[in-house]
């Protein structure tokens, strides 16, 4: 059996057999990215002589990125190729946003792998060779990237699917290949692909590399696909250590999904640091300045008693209050007369308060339905100064106090929805109800709920 140290182009066909079989590929879906080049020709070629072995089913997509001049020539020729050997193929066209900060290659590799998230198949197979993992690691590295990014392209990773619950797995079955072993194969069996006119143009990254830089590696390290190869396992292994550490300091600080600040501090820097950014990506907030991620982390710990820190100025951001933080959309600044009538509807969603306002029907317990429909009822917002008696035995007291009693942080105050029955505040969500509008014991009566609409969502 063939192994990546030994291989030729005359084994190439056995190697890839023993990497699909290890992979469990049998008697399941394939479909492989095929762009018309030689690497996908190539591994076209290979999984034609498989199929049957292996027991596959064949299919095979086209991206269409419509940047190239020659894209229909490149469509036309996948077409063409799987006619001829009975394999369906889809083509899918995307458009790429060319003034995206990602860039040209990012912003058409983000396309790609949208297309990809919408096929229905087991296995999608990428000709991605060990020439394509060596200029991929040292483009990271140059980016400054982290351990991620230090491990290269694994030969299997899962990517989610949008057509069914299952998702697909995504495998490089020629990743320990050198490129000269598939082109001189390609020449052997006399195949055809076509040459992408972009692969000359050095003001692509990768093409830099592969075209300036990699050649005269090569001349002082004749063998630096492999060291590199060998340095990327390295920092993968070290990446799946890290992880495993991530989840277990995720679980130590975070509960309900906000951060607690005094078990972060108990944290060294390092891990704190780490799992800042860890919950930041589970929420959706993915930070790649290190510099900026070191300034939140101050702000974080260092602001004294429960001073409120909002970090960064854009949506969403990270909120700081009584020694816990969480994510949570800005909210615009409201006119002090907006308002919005109640008809008797049981559930309000207001998104630009980010409430979501329930009144629940109930017996004998929270707003009287007798007495808060005896006039207009609306919801307003805070202007200062107004008074609430949630319990009889009481005296009336200012909502600025019992707000800051219920601990509902102060950049929420100015959302949150209070219910009026003509001039008079009969309840406020989050707080309780007026004295005045206490339902009495098996009276018909109303629950009043409120959820913010980012932790419903």
């Amino acid at each position: 059996m063939a192994n990546s140290k030994k291989l030729t182009p005359s084994n190439l066909v056995a190697y890839v057999q023993q990497r699909l079989t290890y992979l469990n590929t049998s008697n399941r879906r394939i479909t492989l990215a095929l762009s018309g080049g030689l690497d996908s020709v190539v591994l076209f070629d290979l999984l034609l002589k498989l199929r049957v072995a292996l027991n596959f089913s064949l299919s095979a997509v086209h991206v269409n990125h419509q940047i190239s001049p020659h894209a229909a020539d490149w469509a036309n020729f996948c077409g063409a190729l799987c006619a001829q050997n009975s394999v369906p193929l889809q083509i899918k066209k995307v458009q790429i946003a060319r003034r995206s900060n990602l860039g040209l290659e990012a912003s058409a590799r983000a396309a790609r792998y949208q297309a990809f998230a919408e096929l229905d198949t087991d296995f999608l197979l990428l000709a991605h060779h060990l020439d394509d993992q060596v200029e991929t690691l040292l483009q990271n590295l140059l980016r400054g990237t982290g351990l991620s990014g230090a491990s290269g392209m694994p030969e299997k990773r899962h990517h989610a699917a949008l057509n069914n619950a299952q998702h697909i797995t995504l495998l490089r079955p020629l990743i320990e290949t050198p490129r000269c072993i598939l082109s001189a194969y390609a020449q052997k069996h006399c195949l055809h692909w076509m040459e992408d006119e972009s692969n000359t143009d050095i003001s692509f990254a990768r093409n830099y590399l592969r075209h300036e830089i990699l050649p005269a590696i090569e001349n002082r390290f004749p063998a630096y696909r492999e060291t590199l190869t060998r340095a990327a396992r390295h920092f993968a292994a070290a990446n799946e250590v890290l992880s495993e550490v991530t989840q277990l300091d995720l679980a130590s600080v975070m509960r309900a999904q906000k951060l607690h600040l005094g078990a972060l501090k108990g944290l060294s820097s390092a891990r704190a640091m780490n799992v800042l950014r860890a919950y930041l990506e589970l929420q959706g907030v993915p930070i790649s300045n290190y510099e900026r991620l070191q300034e939140w982390m101050r702000q974080l710990l260092d602001a004294r008693g429960d001073r409120q820190v909002s970090l960064g100025a854009m949506s969403p951001m990270l909120r700081r209050f009584r020694g816990e933080a969480w994510v949570e959309l800005d909210r615009p600044t409201l006119d002090p007369d907006w308002h919005r009538y109640w008809r008797g509807e049981h559930q309000l969603k207001f998104s630009e308060l980010g409430i979501c306002l329930s009144l629940l029907p109930a017996l004998g317990t929270g707003i009287s339905l007798s007495k808060i429909t005896k006039d207009e009822v609306t919801i307003r917002l805070r202007r200062g100064g107004e008074k609430l008696q949630p319990n009889c035995l009481r005296p009336r007291r200012s909502l600025k106090h019992l707000l800051q009693e219920a601990a509902i942080p102060p950049w929420r105050r100015k959302h949150l929805p209070l219910l009026y029955c003509g001039e008079q505040l009969a309840a406020v969500a989050g707080i309780g109800v007026d004295c005045a509008f206490h339902a009495d014991p098996d009276e018909s009566s109303l629950l009043l709920q409120w959820t913010n609409i980012d932790e419903a969502e």
